[in-house]
Formats: C-alpha cells, sequence, structure tokens
C-alpha cells in the first residue's frame, strides 16, 4: 500500500485545561516533518502534559491496527479512526470514510475525555490523524491538506 499516516496524539489532565498550560497545549503542532524516507508507514508522534508537550516519535509499518486504510478502484479509503469504548462522550454517528486519490492528503481531527480507574480523574486527548496517498516529501503534512474531518467535541 502506497500511504504515509503520521498519528499526532496530545494527552493532558485538567492541569492543562485553563491558564499558561492550556496555551502551552493549544500551541502544540497538528503536524510534524516526516523522517527521511518514510514509505507506507505510520509515524506516531505522541506530546504529553507530564512532558511539558514535548514530541517523542516512533514508525511502525503499515498496516496499522489503529488506522483502517483500503485501496480500491485507484483511490485510498480511510475509516474513521477507531473511538474508544472508555471515552467520553459517546459517538454513535460516526462520519464515514473518505476517499483519496493519488497525491491527497487528509486530516482527521477527534478528541476524547477519559475517566481514570483509580480516583475518577479526567484526562483528555487530542488525535490528529494525517494521511497521504502515494510518495510523500518530509513537508506533505505542513501544509493545507485535501480533505478534512473534524470530530472534535465539547468534553466539559
Amino acid at each position: 500500500m502506497d500511504a504515509v499516516v503520521q498519528w499526532v496524539r496530545t494527552e493532558w489532565t485538567k492541569t492543562s485545561r485553563g491558564g499558561t498550560e492550556a496555551a502551552r497545549r493549544n500551541a502544540a503542532p497538528l503536524a510534524f516533518p516526516l523522517p527521511p524516507g518514510l514509505a507506507s508507514a505510520v509515524h506516531e508522534v505522541v506530546m504529553r502534559e507530564a512532558d511539558a508537550f514535548e514530541p517523542h516519535t516512533s514508525v511502525r509499518e503499515l498496516p496499522d491496527p489503529g488506522v483502517a486504510l483500503r485501496e480500491a478502484g485507484g483511490l485510498l479509503r480511510v475509516r474513521p479512526p477507531e473511538a474508544s469504548l472508555f471515552s467520553m462522550p459517546r459517538r454513535h454517528r460516526r462520519p464515514p470514510a473518505v476517499r483519496l486519490g493519488p497525491g491527497e492528503w487528509l486530516r482527521w481531527r477527534i478528541n476524547y475525555r477519559f475517566v481514570g480507574f483509580c480516583g475518577g480523574e479526567w484526562s483528555y486527548r487530542l488525535d490528529t490523524l494525517n494521511v497521504a496517498y502515494g510518495p510523500a516529501a518530509p513537508d506533505v503534512f505542513l501544509g493545507s491538506p485535501t480533505r478534512r474531518v473534524d470530530e472534535r467535541a465539547y468534553l466539559r
């Protein structure tokens, strides 16, 4: 499969819900340059409040269990990222799959709120899934996407 995925995850607690910490969280990028020579892989970037939102990266091969991609008829079909069963708000209706032509790319954003098992503390996560169909330059996700899906919801 000739696709490149960049999955950017930002994780925080109520500490970063307001003030200067929220400004730092909101300044976290939605995309990063790809590692040189990356092809048909998942570039994951995780930024956590506990690490002052410093990016930590890893690369995995496609297919990836959290990213549903399928090629058919010269197009790449991207299904919605899996929503966690243990997160809020519940998403009973999800957007349909997006089809990308060669050279196109998609930015899909979705957020969550989780309740901790010990003590009930809330935590939050914003996932930004950038998907390019075809060969991708290292800066492909730094521009404007061909397609956008925004599933962000009010999290309280």
